[in-house]
């Protein structure tokens, strides 16, 4: 039997293409080689797609050089809708290769134009099967704004908050004070549709709330001012269900502060100290099915497709849900995979996993 073909994509428009290619290194280092095909498919920071190196070591992140996709002449033709499901390169010659047919992408992308729901109505408008979540959870889940207000409508708990743009805070500076003092002290701002803790600032008084907000808005011109909520940092990875069973969640993993303020992208992706991912989490028995439940609860309100992995702040108030990721960090060192391999699944065995649901829908 032919092994399906995987075009893992990765890299991107958004200010996260780093974190998308240090994926990609982890993930061509892991897939199940005697399963499936693989044609790596990378993406510019320009937005061209072009046929990648397969090479894990090519991608690999750490404090000194941050990995990144570079046109090299390549084109790839993505197939037009209908039964022939070929995928093609033209070289930097102008010759055209045929890649043979693609059965799925695995698109391990971060940010906009990639997380957004629009890469996703990409490959529907093609008719090609792909893993992760779909164009509706991924709009909705990228866009913290909305998000938060589809699960307050699922009687789910978030952090209060107020959502700011540019025009706003030009024409009404003293207004955006006042609501954002009426939240309390100290506060986040960040970018409504941005990830990876890029552009985001803990204000602890109002003397420093313009500067976070200019930071903000360089990334995006709706930016959440958020209530800073008071306790721990737990996360839950979520998986779909096979075969019309319910979504499944891991054991809890922890984020632990020690000197850092909050989990940046130092602390996430480049081993900064101050921050330690646990996992499982210390949690009671009723703890941990609070938080699962809860995770699976969110994950259905969003119309949830793929995975996600769904941050918490657990209070002496009850349980916040502070956001979904739809493709959340997948290096093999991500609360995400780290999740699922304390719940009993090997990296590979995770990877394979969403292949094979997207295969099956």
């Amino acid at each position: 039997m032919d092994r399906p073909a995987v075009a893992v994509l990765f890299g991107g428009r958004s200010s996260e293409h780093s974190i998308s290619s240090a994926t990609a290194g982890g993930v061509l280092r892991a897939i199940d080689r005697d399963r499936f095909r693989v044609i790596p498919v990378g993406i510019t920071r320009d937005g061209v797609f072009v046929l990648e190196d397969d090479d894990p070591d090519k991608f690999a992140l750490d404090a000194s050089r941050l990995p990144e996709v570079v046109d090299n002449g390549t084109r790839v033709l993505w197939p037009e809708p209908g039964p022939d499901r070929t995928l093609r390169v033209r070289r930097a010659d102008g010759s055209v290769d045929d890649l043979g047919a693609v059965d799925v992408v695995l698109p391990i992308l971060h940010g906009v134009h990639g997380e957004d729901g629009t890469v996703q109505g990409f490959f529907d408008t093609l008719g090609l099967a792909y893993a992760g979540g779909g164009v509706l959870d991924s709009a909705l889940c990228m866009d913290k704004h909305f998000m938060k207000i589809v699960l307050q409508a699922a009687g789910v708990l978030v952090s209060p908050w107020v959502t700011v743009t540019p025009a706003r805070w030009e024409r009404d500076p003293e207004g955006v004070r006042a609501e954002a003092a009426a939240l309390g002290e100290p506060v986040f701002v960040k970018p409504a549709r941005a990830g990876s803790s890029v552009g985001v600032s803990k204000v602890h008084d109002e003397t420093e709330l313009a500067a976070a907000l200019e930071l903000a808005f360089a990334e995006d011109d709706k930016v959440l001012i958020e209530q800073a909520i008071s306790g721990r940092e737990i996360e839950v990875a979520i998986l779909e269900g096979r075969g019309g069973a319910a979504p499944r969640a891991s054991l809890p993993g922890e984020i632990v502060l020690t000197t850092r303020e909050f989990y940046d992208f130092e602390g996430k992706y480049l081993g900064g100290d101050g921050a330690d991912v646990v996992c499982p989490a210390d949690l009671t028995d009723d703890q941990i099915t609070a938080v699962q439940e809860l995770g699976v609860r969110a994950f259905d309100a969003v119309d949830g497709r793929g995975l996600a992995r769904v941050d918490f702040f657990l209070t002496t108030d009850g349980v916040y849900v502070n956001e979904l990721n739809t493709m959340p960090g997948f290096t093999p060192i991500s609360m995400f995979p780290k999740c699922w391999i304390a719940s009993g699944m090997t990296y590979g065995e995770l990877i394979s996993e969403l292949i094979d649901t997207a295969l099956e829908r």
